[in-house]
C-alpha cells in the first residue's frame, strides 16, 4: 500500500497540533523502508523511552547510501533467575504467571507487552518483533519453583505478555516442556494464544483438563483476513483460530475465547459476529479488552493507522481519547482495560448482551489445586537445619 504524501495529508490528519506533528514526521521519512520490514507489524524502530541518544538514517547529500539487510527475527537465550512472575493487580484475575519468551514475532502492533523491550535497551518498534528472548531454563526452574517448601498451588496464566506459542516454539518447545512439567505435578494452568500451535500439545492439554487442570483462551480480534493480516502479521488467521476453538473443545478442553483488543471504528462492529463465530466453534465463555496504548505502543499503533486507515486516523483517535478521560492511555486500575465514558459503556453493554444471549456470560471455571504433586525437588538448594 503506498504511504500517503506530506502534501495530502492535511486533509486526514487530526486537527490537535501534537497529531499533526506526529503524523507528519511519521510520513516524512522516518519509517524503516517497506522492504526492510516486510511482514512486520511496526513501521518504526524507535529507541527505547530509557536511551540517552536516538539515530535515524538521512540522506546527508552525498549519496552514499548504504543498503541495510532486512529485519531478521534473532533469538537470544535468557537466563532469568526464577520463571513464575507474581502480580498484586486487582483487576487481573490470576496472581501469577510464566513469560517463556521476550518479544513476540508474531507482531500485533497493538501490544500492550511492546514498551518491556524498552529495559532491555532495545526498541518496541521492529526489534521487539524481531529480536527475541528465549527462556530454555524455564522447565528446570519451573520444576524447582514448584518443588519449593511451602509453595501454594493456584492457576499459573500463560500467554497473558507475549504469545507462548509464537513461530519461534516450533523449534524452541519452551512451552511443550512448561506443560510436561505441570501435567507431572498436576498444577492448574491457563493458556492465552493466538496461535493454532497449541493443537501440538492437545496431548498434555486433554489429560489435564480431565482433571479441572487446564483451560484455553484463544485470542480472536476480527473475521477480516486482510485487517488480521494487517495487525498480526504472523499469526495465525481467524479461521484458523476458530478451527482450534472447535479442535480444543471437542478434545474435552475448556475453551472460551478473548476479542482483545476491542479497537473503536475499526473492530468494534464485529463484536457481535466474533462472539457468534466462537460459539459456533465451541467456545464455552469469553471475554475483552478494549485497546491499550501504553509509552511507546502510541506513536507506533498511530503510524500503523495513518499507513493503513488514513480516512480513519482522526474518528479513532477521537474514540479512544473519549474513552480514555481525553488521553491516548489511562492505566488507572478498574479503567485500563475496559475505558470509561458512553462509548465505553456502549462496547460493555453490547457485549454483555450477546455474551448472554449466546450463554457465554459463564466465567470463572472452577481450577483444581488440590491435585497438586511437587515435583522431586531436584534442584532445590537444601536447608543445614
Amino acid at each position: 500500500m503506498n504511504q500517503p504524501t506530506l502534501s495530502g495529508q492535511a486533509a486526514f490528519a487530526p486537527a490537535n497540533t501534537a497529531d499533526m506533528a506526529e503524523a507528519l514526521l511519521c510520513a516524512s521519512g522516518l519509517r524503516v523502508e517497506e522492504d526492510r520490514r516486510r511482514g512486520r507489524g511496526a513501521a518504526l524502530n524507535p529507541a527505547g523511552r530509557f536511551e540517552p541518544q536516538e539515530t535515524e538514517v538521512f540522506d546527508d547529500g552525498w549519496q552514499t547510501f548504504e543498503t541495510l539487510e532486512p529485519f531478521q527475527t534473532f533469538v537470544q537465550v535468557e537466563k532469568p533467575r526464577a520463571i513464575i512472575t507474581r502480580n498484586e493487580s486487582p483487576d487481573i484475575p490470576f496472581d501469577r504467571s510464566i513469560n517463556p519468551y521476550r518479544g513476540c514475532e508474531h507482531g500485533c502492533i497493538y501490544c500492550f507487552a511492546r514498551p518491556t523491550h524498552s529495559y532491555m535497551g532495545l526498541s518496541a518498534g521492529l526489534d521487539f518483533e524481531a529480536k527475541l528472548f528465549a527462556k530454555p531454563d524455564a522447565p528446570r526452574l519451573l520444576e524447582r519453583e514448584l518443588s519449593k517448601p511451602g509453595y501454594k498451588p493456584r492457576t499459573i496464566a500463560i500467554g497473558t505478555n507475549t504469545d507462548p506459542y509464537q513461530p519461534i516454539e516450533k523449534e524452541w518447545r519452551i512451552m511443550r516442556q512448561i506443560l510436561e512439567v505441570l501435567a507431572a505435578a498436576r498444577h492448574p494452568v491457563a493458556i492465552v494464544t493466538k496461535s493454532a500451535m497449541i493443537l501440538r500439545d492437545i496431548d498434555f492439554l486433554a489429560p489435564m483438563a480431565e482433571q479441572g487442570l487446564a483451560k484455553v483462551a484463544i485470542s480472536l480480534t476480527t473475521l477480516d483476513r486482510k485487517l488480521s493480516r494487517l495487525m498480526e502479521p504472523r499469526a495465525s488467521t481467524p479461521s484458523r483460530r476458530l478451527e482450534a476453538i472447535r479442535i480444543l473443545t471437542g478434545a474435552g478442553i475448556p475453551t472460551g475465547v478473548l476479542t482483545a483488543p476491542i479497537i473503536p471504528a475499526l473492530n468494534d462492529h464485529e463484536i457481535e459476529r466474533l462472539l457468534e463465530a466462537a460459539k459456533t466453534a465451541g467456545a464455552s465463555e469469553a471475554g475483552y479488552v478494549l485497546l491499550r496504548l501504553p509509552f511507546e505502543v502510541s506513536p507506533l499503533f498511530r503510524d500503523w493507522l495513518l499507513r493503513h486507515y488514513p480516512d480513519r486516523y482522526r474518528h479513532v483517535m477521537s474514540l479512544i481519547r473519549s474513552m480514555r478521560g481525553g488521553k491516548d492511555y489511562d492505566a488507572e486500575f478498574g479503567k485500563r482495560m475496559k475505558g470509561a465514558g458512553p462509548y465505553a459503556w456502549q462496547i460493555n453493554r453490547r457485549f454483555e448482551l450477546a455474551t448472554k444471549r449466546l450463554e457465554l456470560h459463564r466465567r470463572g471455571l472452577h481450577m483444581r489445586d488440590d491435585l497438586f504433586t511437587p515435583p522431586n525437588g531436584s534442584g532445590v538448594q537444601l536447608s543445614f537445619l
